[in-house]
């Protein structure tokens, strides 16, 4: 075992003992010990994994499957602390059952906090509310930050460097904060680990008929959409979408799901558009290794006003932002045989533009909506809106002024 990790863990061990193990102060007794022995000053990474490789006196590991990997370095009854490894890790937006405090010892993450208002528990696995984003602030190497237990501390994570190395000390559970719930926004929560054996296996069997091309399929879904609850017939929605959408049932398919729970509905069509819209975002980012760019995509991910994308940017590049997102946006752009693609936004095949001409009429309806200045000559402005909403259904919809 690593001998600053003793340490750290007996530090830790010492101070909340005086506290009578209160699970109230564990969150600042552990980020007081970090921001005192920052792990980013004191650990030789390449040293820990050739000990850890090469000597068996290690705590016992878990089989969680967290990080990527996860190394357990000093472990009691009451707490241990883990090396989370991310290669590409972009988490879900989540709330913790457990409490104790994070560091960044290597590489940098975008950080943001939510809360859920309005929640209303439709069963003690499944809830209906509004997610909103409270903050996001970029965490450097050597950024320390609590995490409490429930619904209190909702964030996500979008590491920008690959590898990015996180520290955790951590209780083993708080059991008394409820199920750890994973947030859908804009307004949905479920427990990730509720053990609904005959959802799942019902999933797998749709996702064999898609496969195998059923004629029966959209058929079976619609049935099974007009008898399940409401939890287990969003979980049926969220599966098919896409593949109802190819055969042209979707709006069928919504329709007897709206039937069936009215306004308790609304909450759901809004909540599947942004499950694909960050599943696009998070997937592209997993292919994209310059860490610019991944920063961006860490924006257009989190960020929901111009204005504090824009500052994030000025910040970590300084300069002009706007220049330097146009920079992006042209080193990002995609043209296929299916379209010219700005990140998920689309030049609109109903404008009639062959695709040589594409990128820079994209380029050019972008720098103009960026600055709100005078409108582009080569485009009219009936093309300018068509252009208009075309960002403003993709990720780009933050920073397109008025």
């Amino acid at each position: 075992m690593d001998s600053y990790f003793s340490e750290l863990g007996g530090m830790v061990y010492d101070r909340w003992k005086k506290v009578d193990f209160s699970p109230e102060a564990f969150p600042e007794i552990a980020t007081a010990v970090f921001v005192e022995r920052p792990p980013a000053d004191n650990v030789n990474l390449p040293e820990l994994v050739r000990e850890f490789l090469l000597e068996d006196a290690q705590p016992v590991q878990s089989t969680s499957g967290f990080g990527q990997p996860e190394l357990i370095v000093y472990d009691t009854p009451r707490f241990y602390i883990q090396v989370l490894f991310w290669m590409e890790g972009t988490t879900d937006i989540h709330q913790h059952g457990f409490s104790g405090a994070f560091h960044v010892m290597e590489g940098s993450s975008l950080h943001s906090l939510f809360e859920f208002e309005d929640a209303e528990s439709i069963t003690s696995h499944f809830r209906v509310g509004n997610l909103k984003l409270k903050e996001s602030h970029l965490l450097e190497t050597g950024a320390t930050m609590p995490i409490v237990s429930g619904s209190g501390c909702i964030h996500s994570l979008f590491h920008l460097d690959s590898p990015s190395v996180s520290i955790v000390i951590r209780t083993h559970s708080d059991p008394s904060c409820g199920p750890q719930f994973t947030y859908l926004p804009p307004h949905l929560a479920v427990d990730p680990v509720q053990n609904d054996g005959l959802t799942l296996r019902r999933k797998q069997l749709l996702d064999l008929l898609e496969q195998t091309g059923d004629p029966e399929y959209a058929d079976l879904v619609i049935e099974m959409i007009r008898e399940l609850d409401f939890e287990r017939g969003f979980f049926i929605l969220q599966n098919g979408i896409g593949h109802l959408r190819n055969l042209g049932v979707w709006a069928e398919a919504w329709e007897a799901f709206a039937l069936k729970h009215g306004p308790l509905a609304e909450a759901v069509p809004p909540t599947l558009e942004e499950i694909i819209r960050r599943d696009g975002i998070a997937a592209m980012r997993g292919m994209i290794g310059d860490p610019d760019h991944r920063f961006f995509l860490a924006l257009m991910l989190n960020v929901e006003d111009g204005e504090s994308f824009l500052e994030m940017v000025g910040l970590r590049y300084g300069g002009a932002p706007v220049d330097m997102i146009l920079q992006w946006a042209e080193e990002l752009m995609q043209v296929t045989e299916s379209g010219t693609w700005m990140i998920d936004a689309e030049f609109p095949d109903e404008l009639g533009i062959v695709q040589d001409e594409q990128p820079e009429i994209f380029l050019e309806a972008l720098r103009y909506f960026l600055n709100a200045e005078n409108p582009p000559a080569n485009i009219s402005s009936g093309d300018l809106e068509v252009l208009r909403k075309a960002f403003e259904r993709s990720s780009w919809r933050a920073l397109i002024k008025p």
